[in-house]
């Protein structure tokens, strides 16, 4: 029996490369459909390699018989939901060839978007080749159903949005042209997904597309939407994504243009005196406030007239939008009092700190074990980001005291979280040092705010696939007969 049923196999393969030789050799493909409508129908037949081949043929003549694309696509989903791993990465393979026709591009990037969870390295890496020569064909129709996977939260969404961080994006010079126009289409992707309970995975979609828009036309376009849309729900933000969220809004603010900055800015200053204390306490919240002020400084600078409604200041351009002929003094008032109960909590809290530091070293060479002085290392490299923090908050509020303060608008403020600039070389003898000016009207001198978003991106993102909601183990082999949903 076993005899008769590899001769069976065997006829069948032979059958196969005799019709995929006779459509080659056809000068009129058209004439020799029930060729291929022979080669469709093998994929339901018993023989392994049969299907194997079959995976190979469907593709190479499916832009032949547009009458038979439907059945051929059916066949194709078929091949890629069977139990033999061979079969289902040549067909894997295949789809680029189908997604030439544009109409099945979102069908098969939606299906290969899925199979990025597949627990099999080979099958994955099929998945993720066969993704990247489908998103070269056709952009828009294939990032769509990769950015409906993030959208909706499924189990595989982090998985997604790795591909999109490692494959895509580092390769979007390339892959998304013309430039204005994919970032207006991205960007419509991302504001499909403003339902409060679905903020979790939009401010996931906002950690995609951060690289694109940094340095885009659309970068200052996107962040005044993004704050709009968050700053209103922040309080329904879960806890470990906020802390992320406003690092991400204070690394791109520099890049707000002034139109944008003076619509973002009403919204920076409420978050801001949401944790401005106006009186001393026993410590803030150090990292929010260093990301709003940073961010309140980048916006002010772009549009420095409208913090006089908003904090009571008296900046005169020229412009109808000075107001200075209306009374803001209460704003005034309670902007300033925020500002130096801030600052007299933070000085505070940074003298404590300072005090405490002092005894790290001694620690580290009185530990016993490596344990404990790996705990001690930690513990101090986390005071030192909060002292940095620290003297960062100080230095932003130092200029914002006054009728008509001066606002950091020339990256010269590195966050905290960033890499740290070099100390500059000792000059000669007697020499001074020159401090860099801690405002806008100071020399210019390039930050390294570049090369820390970057940082910022990639932890964003790991921080997602490790806190995500999926469970990443892929559709598995138990999930037979569940179908794509496209027949």
């Amino acid at each position: 029996m076993a005899a008769a049923d590899a001769d069976a196999d065997a006829a069948e393969v032979e059958r196969l490369y005799e019709l995929g030789e006779r459509l080659t050799s056809a000068k009129d493909k058209s004439e020799h459909a029930a060729d291929y409508e022979a080669i469709i129908a093998a994929v339901k037949g018993h023989s392994v390699k049969a299907k194997q081949l079959a995976a190979q043929l469907i593709p190479r003549f499916f832009r032949s018989f547009p009458a038979l694309a439907t059945r051929a696509m059916e066949a194709m989903f078929d091949l890629v939901d069977m139990e033999e791993l061979a079969i289902r990465i040549q067909a894997i393979r295949g789809f680029p060839l189908l997604g030439k026709d544009a109409e099945f591009v979102s069908k098969i990037a939606d299906i290969l978007g899925q199979l990025l969870a597949s627990e099999e390295n080979v099958e994955r890496d099929a998945a993720h080749k066969a993704l990247m020569s489908l998103i070269r064909q056709d952009v828009k129709n294939s990032l769509q159903p990769l950015f409906k996977h993030v959208e909706l939260g499924m189990e595989i969404r982090e998985k997604v949005i790795c591909f999109l961080r490692d494959k895509v994006f580092p390769l979007k010079s390339e892959l998304l042209k013309p430039q204005a126009e994919m970032e207006r289409y991205v960007t419509d992707l991302i504001k499909k997904v403003s339902d409060i309970d679905h903020i979790e995975r939009w401010i996931s979609c906002m950690y995609m597309a951060l690289p694109i828009f940094m340095r885009g036309a659309s970068s200052s376009k996107f962040l005044n939407y993004f704050v709009k849309q968050i700053v209103p729900v922040f309080d329904k933000i879960p806890e470990e994504k906020k802390l992320d969220l406003l690092k991400t809004i204070a690394a791109s603010s520099s890049y707000a243009a002034a139109q944008d900055s003076r619509q973002l800015l009403p919204s920076v200053v409420q978050l801001l005196k949401k944790y401005m204390p106006g009186k001393k306490v026993e410590d803030i919240n150090h990292n929010y406030v260093e990301c709003l002020l940073y961010t309140f400084h980048h916006l002010a600078h772009k549009t420095p007239n409208t913090t006089n409604s908003l904090c009571g200041y008296k900046i005169v351009t020229g412009q109808p939008s000075d107001r200075l002929g209306e009374d803001f003094s209460e704003h005034y008032k309670d902007f300033t009092e925020r500002l130096t109960g801030t600052e007299e909590t933070v000085r505070a809290a940074s003298k404590r700190l300072t005090q405490g530091m002092a005894n790290f070293n001694k620690a580290i060479s009185s530990a016993k074990t490596e344990e404990e002085q790996t705990k001690i290392k930690v513990d101090q490299q986390k005071s030192t980001m909060t002292m940095r923090a620290y003297n960062n908050i100080l230095a932003m509020l130092q200029p914002l005291h006054g009728k008509s303060p001066s606002f950091i608008g020339d990256k010269k403020n590195t966050l905290s979280w960033m890499e740290q600039p070099k100390k500059p070389a000792a000059t000669a003898a007697g020499g001074k040092r020159s401090q860099p000016a801690m405002n806008g009207n100071g020399p210019s001198k390039k930050g390294r705010l570049e090369g820390g978003q970057n940082q910022l991106v990639n932890r964003a993102f790991e921080g997602l696939s490790r806190g995500g909601r999926g469970s990443g183990r892929g559709r598995g082999r138990g999930g037979r007969g569940r179908g794509w949903g496209y027949r």
